[in-house]
C-alpha cells in the first residue's frame, strides 16, 4: 500500500503557532521574577513573605481555573477557538498588570494572566497531540516545551535589557525612586503584548483539530485537513480510527460516577502524580525566586539578571536534547532519569548553602539542575498527558491533570519564602530532593512506555496495563 510522505512543514506551522501559547506562557510565568524586586518596592511589600508569595502566585491561581475550564471550552468551542480565547487574555492581562498602580489592581490582571496560561497549557499540547502522526508525536509535542523554554529566556532577556544599570551601594529608597522601581518594571509586563497578539492573530489561520472535526460531524473537513499532512490514504486510516474510536467511547461516555472507575482513576492517577510531581521536583522555584536563590548564594541584584539569563540559556540547549531523545530514549527513561538525577543535585545544592559556599560553585549546580530537568521532566511530562488518556477522556483527563499541576505550582510557589524562613534554603532543597526519590519510586511502578503508538493504540495499551 503505498503512502503520501508526511507534510512535516505543515505539521511543523501547525505546532509551532499552537505551541506559541507555550512561549507566553513561559514569558508571562517568569517575566514576574525580573520585575519583582522593583514592584515589590513600588506596593510597599518587600518586607511581608505573604503578600509576596501572593504576587508571584496569584497567576497560578487563575492557572488552575483556566486549567479546569479548559475541558469544557475545548469539548464546546474546540481546540482552536479556546486557545483564540487565551491570547486574547494574555494581551489583557500584559496590558493591565503594566497600568497597574495600586496592588489589588495588579493582582486582577495577573489572575487574568494566569487564566490564559491555564487554558494554553492544556489545549497547546492537545491540540499538537491530535494532529500529530504517531512517528512525529513525541517531538511535535516537545515543541510546546520549546517553547515555553524559549519564552522564559525571551523574558530574562527582556528583563535583563529594560532594567538600567543598578549601582551596588542602592537601598530601597533609592531603587524604589529610581526608572526600574516606577517604568521599567511596567515595561516588561508590555513587551509581552507583541508576541500575544502575533498568537491572537495566527491562531485564525491554523485548521481545527481533526478528532474534534470527526467528533462534531464534520468529517469532510477533517479528510480535507488529514490529506494535506499525508495524504488520501493516510486521511483515510486516520478517519476510520477516529469513528471507531469515537463509537467506542460513545457508549462509554465519562460520567461523574463513572470517573470513579477503577480503570478511569488508575489513568487518571497517574496522570496527576506526574503532573504534581513536575512542580513540587522544586526546580521552578529557580526561576521565579532567582533574587532569593542567587543572592543566598552571594550575587548582587544586578548579578542575577545576567545569571537568570544564563540559566535559560542551559534550559533551551537541553531541550533540544530532549526533542532528540524523546524517541529514541523513550518517556519512561528520560522521566525515571530526570528524578533520581535532580534528586542528587539538589543533595548537593542543599550542602553549598548549608556549608556558605558562594559563587560558581552554586552557579553550577543550579545549571546541572535545570538541565536535568529540561530534558526530562519538564517537556516529557506534556508529552505523557497528551497520549495517556482516552479519547472520552482526554479533554477531562488533561483539565485533572492541568488543574492539579497549576494548584500545586500555587502551593510551590507561595509557600517557598514561608520554607525559605523556616528552613532555609539549603533545607528547603533536601525537602526538594526526597520528593524526587519518591517521584522516582512512583514512575518505576506505575508509568508505562507510550513512545511509537497512535493514541487509539495507547487506549487499548493502558487499559491492559491498569486493568
Amino acid at each position: 500500500m503505498n503512502h503520501s510522505p508526511i507534510n512535516i512543514k505543515y505539521l511543523l506551522f501547525l505546532a509551532l503557532v499552537s505551541a506559541m501559547g507555550g512561549f507566553l506562557f513561559g514569558y508571562d510565568w517568569v517575566v514576574i521574577g525580573g520585575a519583582k524586586p522593583f514592584y515589590e518596592l513600588y506596593f510597599a511589600i518587600a518586607d511581608i513573605p505573604t503578600l509576596q508569595g501572593w504576587a508571584m502566585s496569584s497567576a497560578l491561581v487563575g492557572c488552575v481555573f483556566g486549567a479546569g475550564l479548559s475541558a469544557v471550552l475545548a469539548d464546546t468551542w474546540g481546540r482552536k477557538n479556546s486557545l483564540i480565547f487565551a491570547a486574547a487574555l494574555y494581551m489583557i492581562s500584559a496590558l493591565g498588570t503594566g497600568f497597574s498602580d495600586g496592588f489589588t489592581t495588579f493582582i486582577v490582571f495577573r489572575l487574568i494572566g494566569g487564566l490564559g496560561i491555564g487554558l494554553a497549557s492544556t489545549i497547546s499540547p492537545m491540540y499538537i497531540a491530535e494532529i500529530a502522526p504517531a512517528k512525529y508525536r513525541g517531538q511535535l509535542v516537545a515543541i510546546n516545551q520549546l517553547t515555553i523554554v524559549v519564552g522564559i529566556l525571551a523574558a530574562q532577556i527582556t528583563n535583563w535589557g529594560i532594567a538600567e544599570t543598578i549601582p551596588t551601594d542602592f537601598g530601597p529608597s533609592e531603587l524604589n525612586a529610581s526608572w526600574n522601581g516606577q517604568y521599567g518594571w511596567r515595561i516588561m509586563f508590555w513587551a509581552e503584548l507583541i508576541p500575544a497578539g502575533l498568537f491572537f492573530f495566527l491562531m485564525f489561520l491554523v485548521p481545527k483539530s481533526p478528532r474534534f472535526l470527526v467528533k462534531t460531524g464534520n468529517e469532510g473537513t477533517a479528510s480535507k485537513f488529514l490529506k494535506k499532512i499525508g495524504g488520501r490514504e493516510y486521511a483515510k486510516n486516520e478517519i476510520r480510527s477516529m469513528k471507531s474510536s469515537l463509537k467506542t467511547n460513545s457508549r462509554q461516555k465519562i460520567t461523574a460516577s463513572e470517573i470513579k472507575d477503577k480503570k478511569i482513576l488508575s489513568i487518571l492517577g497517574i496522570g496527576v502524580v506526574l503532573a504534581i510531581f513536575q512542580q513540587w521536583c522544586g526546580i521552578n522555584i529557580i526561576f521565579n525566586y532567582a533574587e532569593e536563590v542567587f543572592t543566598a548564594a552571594g550575587y548582587s541584584v544586578g548579578d542575577m539578571f545576567f545569571n537568570i539569563v544564563i540559566t535559560g540559556s542551559v534550559n533551551l540547549v537541553f531541550t533540544f536534547v530532549a526533542m532528540m531523545t524523546v524517541e529514541s530514549w523513550g518517556r519512561r527513561k528520560l522521566m525515571l532519569f530526570g528524578a533520581i538525577g535532580l534528586a542528587v543535585v539538589y543533595v548537593f545544592l542543599g550542602a553549598a548553602y548549608y556549608f556558605e559556599f558562594r559563587g560558581w560553585p552554586v552557579l553550577l549546580l543550579v545549571f546541572m539542575a535545570i538541565g536535568i530537568y529540561a530534558m526530562s521532566l519538564a517537556p516529557v511530562t506534556w508529552v505523557i498527558l497528551s497520549e495517556i488518556f482516552p479519547s472520552n477522556l482526554r479533554a477531562t483527563g488533561m483539565s485533572i491533570a492541568t488543574f492539579s499541576l497549576w494548584l500545586s505550582s500555587f502551593v510551590l510557589t507561595f509557600t517557598f519564602p514561608i520554607l525559605n524562613n523556616l528552613l532555609g534554603t539549603y533545607g528547603t532543597f533536601w525537602m526538594y530532593s526526597g520528593i524526587c526519590v519518591l517521584g522516582f519510586i512512583f514512575i518505576k511502578k506505575k508509568l508505562p512506555e507510550t513512545k511509537g503508538k497512535s493514541l487509539e493504540e495507547l487506549e487499548l495499551c493502558i487499559k491492559k496495563q491498569n486493568p
